[in-house]
């Protein structure tokens, strides 16, 4: 099993700055991908950003040119790095692990959610 714990919400104002963390630990052979996604109040769940290790990263539009995704392989940890942040950004952002297991088999993870809030 593996676990992500999230770190680094909180409350900014409009055009400020916030960073994400978000650390996966337990048991398992090889992460392949991680994520970010959030969940405004009555609205789905929906990609922010994603990123396969080694491989292709894609932003939802409306946070492009203003988030970045980043990895450090050797923590196992991925960052959110979120600039000129907007109201609409308000939501719970939940980070997401895909993996394959000590047994090779492909599974994810997920966070438990750590809330940002945009407002003046």
């Amino acid at each position: 099993q593996v676990q992500l714990v999230e770190s680094g919400g909180g409350l900014a104002q409009p055009g400020g700055s916030l960073r994400l963390s978000c650390e996966a630990s337990g048991m398992m052979f090889r992460i392949e991908a991680m994520g970010w996604y959030r969940q405004a109040p009555g609205k789905e769940r929906e990609l922010v950003a994603h990123t396969v290790i080694g491989g292709k990263t894609n932003y939802a539009d409306s946070v492009k040119e203003r988030f970045t995704i980043s990895v450090n392989n050797a923590k196992n940890t991925t960052y959110l790095e979120m600039n000129s942040l907007k109201p609409e950004d308000t939501a719970v952002y939940y980070c997401n692990a895909q993996y394959y297991s000590r047994s090779l088999r492909p599974s994810d993870a997920w966070g438990q959610g750590t809330q940002v809030t945009v407002s003046s």
